[in-house]
């Protein structure tokens, strides 16, 4: 599967080098600007959405969700350690399997180089999966991640916000996710939940996305969606399929000639 993904991947790339529009500097220039206006109206809406983002009302959290943690037993109020805001990545890794989620993982390897940064802005970082504290910690030493990853065990975390489901829910043919009664065979799916810790020590939660909601984390889309060829995920069986374990990944042929050449 994995070389059909490269060479499909390769097809498009020259597929897509290959039948480009080539201008003059003017006419690019031309082009250019008109394009500048819907990015400023993107950035625009953006801001807007955001701002809609913080207005929304809270939930108080009622229940005392308890996780495991390399340091004991903690609480979600303890999650926060000291700050008040608490950002959660609902990671996929079932109790049982061998590793985490490609996918997940692909988000989380953005988050490293933030935490310093959320930090200064009074918000802490944590994953949560229902895989057993061991189990994350030997897969978290594999990747190399510094972020803080604890365990919901058997609790109702995940169930509660809609990323975990039960047996039985799964047999009924339908489950809640992303807002909308869904299918779905998945025993866990991926999601990013926000909270908010009062003076007085009371969790409230403010915002949750599901979806291609979860695309926040995924910073290389970003750089991927300013390139030519963009994400070229048109010809794969599905999307993110091209998406590994960062040390599961092919030789890059590419990069590899570019560092030749430059030597």
């Amino acid at each position: 599967m994995t070389s059909t993904i490269s060479n499909i991947s390769r097809k498009a790339q020259t597929a897509g080098t290959l039948s480009h529009a080539v201008v003059s500097p003017a006419q690019w220039l031309q082009q250019r600007h008109a394009l500048l206006a819907r990015e400023k109206e993107l950035t625009r809406l953006h801001d807007q959405v955001a701002r809609e983002r913080r207005a929304l009302p809270w939930v108080r959290v009622e229940k005392n969700y308890v996780f495991d943690t390399p340091s004991g037993r903690r609480t979600l109020a303890d999650l926060f350690e000291g700050r008040s805001q608490l950002v959660v990545q609902h990671f996929m890794f079932t109790p049982g399997a061998e590793q985490g989620c490609a996918h997940c993982s692909y988000m989380a390897d953005h988050t490293d180089g933030a935490l310093a940064h959320l930090a200064q802005r009074d918000v802490t970082f944590v994953a949560i999966s229902r895989a057993a504290l061991d189990d994350i910690e030997c897969f978290r030493h594999r990747m190399g991640w510094r972020f803080n990853w604890v365990s919901s065990g058997d609790g109702d975390f995940n169930y509660d916000f809609h990323v975990s489901f039960r047996p039985e829910e799964l047999a009924s043919g339908a489950v809640d996710y992303n807002y909308q009664r869904l299918s779905m065979k998945n025993p866990d799916m991926p999601g990013v939940s926000v909270f908010c810790k009062d003076d007085d020590g009371v969790v409230y939660h403010s915002y949750s996305t599901y979806g291609r909601g979860v695309e926040v984390m995924m910073h290389t889309y970003n750089f991927l969606d300013l390139t030519p060829l963009g994400r070229h995920e048109e010809g794969l069986p599905y999307t993110m399929a091209w998406v590994r374990h960062h040390d599961r990944y092919e030789a890059a042929p590419a990069a590899s000639a570019c560092c030749h050449a430059q030597a």
